[in-house]
C-alpha cells in the first residue's frame, strides 16, 4: 500500500499532467478554427479542377497520345502509395486510422500479386509503416520545421511523383489522409490522383460539358495534371491539419477529464490513508493510556 507522502506526490504530479493536457486542449482549438477555414476553403477549388480536367479528357479524341497522367500507363504492375501523416503525437487515434486504411490498401495490393512502394510524409507514419513496409518506403518527407500548410511544400511532394512517374518508377498512385468533418470525427480517404480517377461515377453525377477550350485540350491538360496533383496533395494536407487539430483537441479533452477523475480517485485514496493512520494513533495512545 503506498505512504501517504507517495500518494501526495501522486496527486501533485497528475495535477501538473492535467495542466498540461488542458492548455494543449486550447492550444488546438485556437488553431482548429484557422485549420478548418483552410480546409473548407480548398474543398471548391479542387473539386472543380477534377472536373475541368474531367471535361477536358472527355475532349480528347485519341487516348492514346493523350498525357499519361490522364490515362495512365496501361498497366497495374507498379502501386505508389502516398501515406500522408503528422510530424507530432497526441492526437488520439489520427495518425493510426490514417495507417488502418493504407494498410488495408497494401494488404490488397500485394495479395494480387503487384509491386508496392510506399512515400511517407510525416515522421509519424514513417514510425508506424517501417517495421512492416521498410522495405517499401522509398521516401520519408518531413515537414516539421514548416509552422503552416502551404502550396509550396505540397508542391515538393507533387514534384517528386511527378518525377518518379516521368521515369516510369510506376503506374497508380494514391494519397492517404484524414477528412475533416468535425471535432469528433475525421473519415480516412483513399484518393487516386494518377491516373486521374472521376470521383463522382459511382453517384450517377454528370459532369458540365458547356466548356469551350482555347488552345486545344492536350495542350491545356499538359499544364494542369501537375498542378492537378500539387492541388490535390495540398487540400489533402489542408484536411489533415484540421483533422490533426480536431483529434488533439478531443484527445486532450479526455485526458484532461482522465486526469481530474484520477486526482479525485487519489485524493479519496490519501484521506483514508491518512484517517485510517491517525486512528491507528489514537488507538496506541489510548492502549498504552489503559496500561497504566
Amino acid at each position: 500500500m503506498p505512504s501517504l507522502d507517495d500518494l501526495r506526490k501522486r496527486i501533485t504530479s497528475v495535477k501538473s499532467t492535467q495542466k498540461i493536457t488542458k492548455a494543449m486542449k486550447m492550444v488546438a482549438a485556437a488553431k482548429l478554427r484557422k485549420a478548418q477555414e483552410n480546409a473548407e476553403k480548398g474543398r471548391p477549388y479542387s473539386e472543380k479542377m477534377n472536373n475541368i480536367i474531367l471535361n477536358l479528357s472527355a475532349g480528347v479524341s485519341d487516348t492514346q497520345s493523350a498525357p499519361k497522367l490522364l490515362v495512365g500507363t496501361g498497366k497495374e504492375d507498379v502501386h505508389l502509395c502516398v501515406v500522408l501523416t503528422s510530424d507530432r503525437g497526441l492526437c488520439g487515434g489520427f495518425n493510426s486510422n490514417i495507417i488502418k486504411k493504407a494498410k488495408n490498401y497494401f494488404e490488397k495490393i500485394q495479395k494480387e500479386g503487384k509491386s508496392l512502394k510506399i512515400i511517407t510524409v510525416g515522421s509519424k507514419g514513417h514510425d508506424q509503416l517501417k517495421r512492416q513496409y521498410g522495405k517499401s518506403i522509398i521516401e520519408n518527407i518531413s515537414f516539421k520545421e514548416s509552422k503552416n500548410i502551404n502550396y509550396f511544400d505540397a508542391a515538393k511532394v507533387g514534384n517528386l511523383i511527378i518525377e518518379k512517374f516521368q521515369n516510369e518508377e510506376f503506374d497508380f498512385c494514391t494519397i492517404f489522409f484524414n477528412k475533416f468533418k468535425n471535432v469528433i470525427s475525421q473519415i480516412p480517404q483513399a484518393q487516386q490522383i494518377i491516373p486521374l480517377e472521376n470521383e463522382n461515377k459511382d453517384k450517377d453525377e454528370k459532369l458540365e460539358s458547356n466548356y469551350e477550350f482555347e488552345p486545344d485540350e492536350d495542350e491545356i491538360l499538359s499544364n494542369l495534371l501537375p498542378k492537378n496533383i500539387s492541388t490535390q496533395i495540398f487540400k489533402a494536407m489542408l484536411e489533415n491539419s484540421a483533422s490533426e487539430q480536431g483529434s488533439r483537441m478531443t484527445a486532450m479533452d479526455n485526458a484532461t477529464r482522465n486526469a481530474g477523475d484520477l486526482v479525485d480517485k487519489l485524493t479519496i485514496q490519501y484521506n483514508r490513508s491518512r484517517q485510517a493512520a491517525i486512528t491507528k494513533e489514537l488507538i496506541e495512545i489510548i492502549s498504552g493510556a489503559e496500561s497504566l
